[in-house]
């Protein structure tokens, strides 16, 4: 992981390959001249972690005083006539069991340190490790889920060692908890970020959410090529994919053929009167075999009709 710095004046160029937790090169980017390419003071850097060392004292340790030890009221003897030096109390700190004197008492160590020297000391830190080409810049955490196997597999593939401190932006929740049981690995946030947690670790990991500054993409670097959507029909695909091949003359030429096929497909005027004479023909046919149907039904009527007759009148004779 290569790092550039040119000198610019007093500020310096910082260019690093921007990548993912997987190892690959997403392509170039240049930092913050005013937070990566500052030559470090080293002064006053040592003064603002001082502070903050100082500030992270707890400041509770306690003795009690000869007036807060518990006993001691009465006159051990009396003022005069026994050769020894005269006491009041047998809780004064000469005697056993007796209060501290000038003992500590609970207290702050904090050391007030203007914005501007603790904003350069960190600046100055960054810049040092930018120096050394050990900032590493990724696009983000791509873990679905807290893991510490993907935590591990990802600082392989980055070819981190040593200390690594990773800055963590507002949604690296599973990231945090994902490096939270490797003990090589400090976590901070990114507005929790100070001097001396930069010092002591030898890696600087950030995101694109959390890295300060503004962030450029070098011109001409070579950028990943994206991989094309795949549909979830390969033939529709492959239509889309066609459609999108053909020329504009091509285009043409497969609208007039479409116009052709429908035309070639309409019916015309003489197929619809034939059709139509067909049908009134088969109208007609059905006509005159329902009227052969009643008169078939009626003969057979008539002829009952007239058997009685005749039977009636042979019953009359």
């Amino acid at each position: 992981m290569a790092i550039q710095i040119a000198e610019h004046d007093e500020l310096r160029t910082v260019t690093v390959e921007r990548r993912n937790d997987a190892g690959d090169v997403l392509g170039t980017v240049e930092l913050a001249s005013e937070v990566f390419g500052r030559s470090p003071n080293v002064p006053l850097m040592h003064q603002v972690v001082t502070a903050q060392l100082a500030a992270r004292r707890a400041g509770t340790q306690s003795t009690k005083t000869r007036a807060e030890v518990r006993g001691g009221g009465a006159k051990p003897y009396r003022q005069k006539g026994t050769g020894r030096a005269r006491q009041g109390t047998i809780r004064a700190p000469q005697y056993g069991g007796g209060g501290i004197a000038l003992g500590p008492k609970p207290r702050s160590y904090k050391q007030h340190t203007p914005r501007k020297m603790t904003r350069l000391a960190l600046y100055g830190a960054l810049s040092d490790r930018a120096a050394e080409s050990r900032v590493c810049l990724i696009d983000g955490w791509s873990f679905d889920f807290p893991k510490t196997k993907d935590a591990i597999a990802a600082i392989g593939a980055l070819g981190l060692e040593g200390n690594i401190l990773v800055v963590l932006g507002p949604e690296d929740e599973a990231a945090e908890r994902s490096f939270a049981n490797l003990p090589e690995v400090d976590l901070v946030e990114t507005s929790q970020l100070t001097a001396y947690d930069v010092l002591v670790n030898d890696w600087i990991v950030f995101t694109d959410a959390s890295v300060p500054g503004e962030v450029k993409e070098v011109a001409g670097a070579s950028k990943p090529r994206k991989r094309a959507a795949k549909s979830s029909s390969p033939a529709a695909g492959e239509g889309a994919d066609a459609d999108a091949d053909d020329s504009p003359a091509e285009a043409a030429t497969a609208a007039r053929d479409t116009e052709d096929t429908v035309e070639a497909q309409a019916p015309d005027a003489s197929d619809e009167g034939a059709t139509d004479e067909s049908a009134e023909a088969d109208v007609g046919e059905d006509e005159a075999a329902a009227s052969a149907a009643e008169d078939s039904a009626e003969a057979p009527a008539a002829a009952d009709f007239s058997a009685a007759d005749d039977e009636d009148g042979e019953d009359g004779e």
